[in-house]
């Protein structure tokens, strides 16, 4: 159980220090809690919450930035928190009526999607000129990405960057601290939602969330000295190496 213990912190800390330099930490604490013994869906599960008390603070730092989306004309903070909130619920509800057998084969293709979505959204360039999305285009956009944020998560921050960018917004300042409080809104419901169903293991969750928290602390302070691309490349290798190994155990 120390060894279960160990594993689940040390990757934890290192989701934590990612979370806070480029994201994509459910990375790792997702197979580092099957790894401990905890079944797929209640790993999905517990990862989540784990990840949540980071997500919190996180977005209490960008209060400013979602006080300014708020006061902009084009977007509709109300209405894509509204979304968000259902989204993640009914994503919870989805993962919660999979069956393990399911998840096993489905796991290797969400981490392979999440991986892309964040290989493509950091390394390359999207022409939104060509594409452009309407009001209620972001809203169902924001629907599907909240759904897949609550039954999954990962690459979600990727995925609200770029529907927000097809919507026509530039300040990535406002366009970020709007994608923290939202996917904050959309974890919330998920997270309650697993709580509820009895999902969460939580003797691992509560070592997993205490270390993701020092780790993005860490993290903050470490991202004025490494190089991103550094950070974001290794987030990349893991999420295509954590692929090869689920699709070969499936």
């Amino acid at each position: 159980m120390f060894i279960a213990i160990a594993l689940v912190a040390l990757a934890s800390f290192a989701a934590g220090f990612i979370n806070a330099m480029a994201g994509g930490g459910s990375f790792l604490t997702l197979p580092a809690l099957i790894a401990a013994g905890v079944p797929p869906v209640a790993a999905n599960a517990s990862s989540t919450v784990a990840l949540f008390p980071g997500q919190i603070t996180t977005g209490i730092s960008a209060r400013d930035g979602i006080a300014a989306a708020s006061k902009d004309h084009r977007i509709n903070v109300p209405v894509l928190a509204a979304i968000s909130l259902t989204g993640g619920l009914i994503g919870g509800l989805l993962l919660l009526v999979t069956p393990e057998s399911l998840f096993n084969r489905i796991i290797p293709w969400l981490i392979l999607f999440a991986t892309l979505v964040f290989a493509g959204g950091n390394f390359l360039r999207t022409d939104s000129e060509r594409f452009r999305l309407s009001r209620t285009g972001v809203f169902v956009a924001q629907g599907f990405i909240s759904i897949y944020g609550g039954y999954f998560g990962g690459g979600i921050g990727i995925l609200m960057l770029a529907g927000l960018t097809l919507y026509g917004l530039r300040d990535i300042w406002l366009m970020n601290s709007l994608k923290i409080l939202l996917a904050v809104l959309m974890n919330a419901a998920a997270v309650v939602t697993f709580i509820v169903a009895g999902l969460v293991h939580w003797e691992l969750t509560f070592v997993a969330a205490i270390a993701a928290i020092i780790g993005g602390y860490v993290g903050i302070h470490a991202s004025r000295r490494l190089p991103p691309i550094a950070v974001k490349s290794f987030v990349i290798v893991i999420g295509l190496v954590l692929t090869v190994y689920f699709f070969m155990k499936a």
